[in-house]
């Protein structure tokens, strides 16, 4: 299917593609061609510009100069996702679903069949059922979002595409919060769109998913094209390269001895909270402590009891020896715990606001004087965040909303560490950012903890927990199947308790 693809005109192409927002340039002549019944990976570090190209392509944002070209004519793209009757959709990595309304409901929203101004339910319904068939999906028409898990959700929003006889399918990471089963299932779906001629753009920060999936894979670098190829020629490593420029075998750095006498800064006792049961843990001054465990396994949920999130039903935590309990996130704070949330979008960062009162939100006590806020000692805050963390930015003042992953990633961590913290809790410390910016929080967590701070990881990838953790407690349905050390920090053993085939005995 791809050699005939390639035999065909793109149906859709960027042709030395430039934008600029305001003064500030984010694409240099940027070209791509998309063709049918093919799928075309778009890689880059965050901030190379895949966002700005995607939005360009589906008509959210018109560019400087450049054309579009949609089979072989060029276009103006209507503005503001009207392109979709055109057939070019952009499926935005934050789902657009009215999460209180059915299947149904969403696949006609704002397009609803009538007659003679009544609802044609019955035969949007059947229409419904057609689109999920055709993807291959068990799903009633008639369910509410909100009972659907986030897989469901994802291919809802691929029908909903199909219903608007999509012949260009933006993806903008589809599989970031997929479990491993749940992207398989959904790579069938995107072969069969492919096999009928749908060309698909898929765009990931997960290289072996991209290397699995695409045909041809385009690379963007600072705004710059660096190259486009087939990808049966590029290993997950030689994209990496291309990406970022440099090698990344030092991807996770060296590791210092975790000290196994060091003084225990958080004990856990028989924990119980909701989706959490009699959990027991312990943390020692210096060390990262990885947390592994499936989907649904109870990990945050305990670091959500521990910090004040969630009620604790019984069991103790004991900060430095002493037996406490933090009914707010604030409490937790003052006492030198600091929880930095999975979803940085929704609860960790303010999108609408500028840098500057994000990152010091979360440590406003330092900032108060007596007639208000230190503004000065705020500016200085963010200048050195920008420094330490490598926020990278053309202008400081931007709003977080319009920053790339990866440097929102940056902000919330240099937010949660303006603190001061003793111990500090990660989740998913790395989801949906690039290799680059995985490999430098890597090693500034490798910092911290050499420098005595108390390091949680919580995370769903594998080969980040076993390559920064000095231990690693593995979860399943709420419990504590293991705590792993040394050799037996490894895929097998951590799959071994995962799946509930092996467990530590008590005592």
């Amino acid at each position: 299917m791809f050699d005939e693809a390639r035999e065909t005109a793109p149906v859709l192409k960027a042709d030395h593609i430039s934008k600029s927002f305001g003064s500030v340039p984010v694409l240099f002549s940027v070209s791509m061609d998309i063709h049918p019944g093919e799928v075309h990976a778009l890689i880059g570090e965050n901030g190379a510009g895949k966002s700005t190209l995607m939005k360009i392509l589906s008509g959210f944002h018109a560019p400087t100069s450049g054309r579009i070209l949609f089979d072989n004519h060029e276009v103006a793209l209507p503005p503001d996702g009207e392109a979709e009757k055109l057939g070019i959709v952009l499926i935005h990595q934050e789902l657009n679903l009215a999460e209180q309304m059915t299947v149904e409901e969403n696949i006609f929203l704002g397009r609803e069949l009538t007659h003679r101004g009544m609802l044609q339910r019955d035969k949007m319904r059947q229409m419904v059922s057609g689109y999920l068939q055709d993807i291959g999906v068990d799903i009633s028409p008639s369910v509410r979002i909100s009972d659907l898990s986030i897989a469901e959700k994802q291919m809802v929003e691929v029908a909903k595409a199909i219903s608007r006889n999509a012949r260009v399918l933006i993806m903008d990471e589809p599989t970031a919060v997929l479990t491993e089963a749940e992207t398989e299932l959904f790579f069938r779906q995107v072969e069969r769109l492919k096999s009928k001629g749908v060309a698909i753009v898929f765009v990931s920060h997960k290289l072996s998913e991209v290397k699995q999936i695409a045909d041809r894979v385009t690379i963007l670098r600072d705004g710059q094209w660096i190259g486009s190829q087939v990808a049966e020629a590029l290993t997950p490593d030689a994209m990496a390269q291309m990406m970022v420029g440099r090698e990344l075998s030092d991807l996770y750095p060296p590791m210092h001895e975790a000290d196994v006498d060091a003084v225990r800064v958080l004990e856990v006792r028989d924990l119980c909270a909701s989706g959490v049961r009699n959990v027991s843990f312990d943390l020692r001054k210096g060390e990262i402590l990885g947390f592994s465990g499936l989907i649904g396994s109870g990990r945050t949920a305990v670091f959500e009891a521990v910090c004040g999130l969630k009620s604790i039903s019984s069991g103790q935590v004991l900060v430095d020896g002493v037996e406490t309990r933090f009914d707010t996130v604030a409490t937790a704070r003052d006492a030198g715990l600091a929880y930095l949330t999975k979803d940085r979008k929704a609860k960790g960062l303010l999108l609408d606001k500028q840098m500057q009162p994000n990152l010091t939100l979360f440590a406003l006590p330092k900032f108060i004087r007596r007639f208000g806020l230190d503004a000065a000692a705020e500016e200085k805050a963010l200048e050195r965040a920008i420094r330490r963390f490598d926020i990278r930015t053309r202008d400081a003042n931007i709003n977080v909303g319009d920053m790339s992953g990866g440097n929102q990633q940056k902000l919330l961590l240099a937010k949660v560490m303006e603190s001061e913290p003793r111990i500090v809790i990660i989740d998913e410390p790395t989801r949906g950012i690039d290799v680059g910016t995985k490999q430098q929080i890597y090693h500034f967590i490798a910092a911290l903890a050499a420098e005595g701070v108390s390091v949680v990881i919580i995370s769903s990838e594998m080969p980040e927990v076993i390559g920064i953790s000095h231990r690693v407690v593995v979860m399943r349905e709420g419990q504590v199947m293991g705590v792993l050390t040394g050799d037996d920090i490894n895929e097998n053993e951590i799959v071994r308790y995962a799946a509930g085939l092996k467990r530590e005995s008590k005592g």
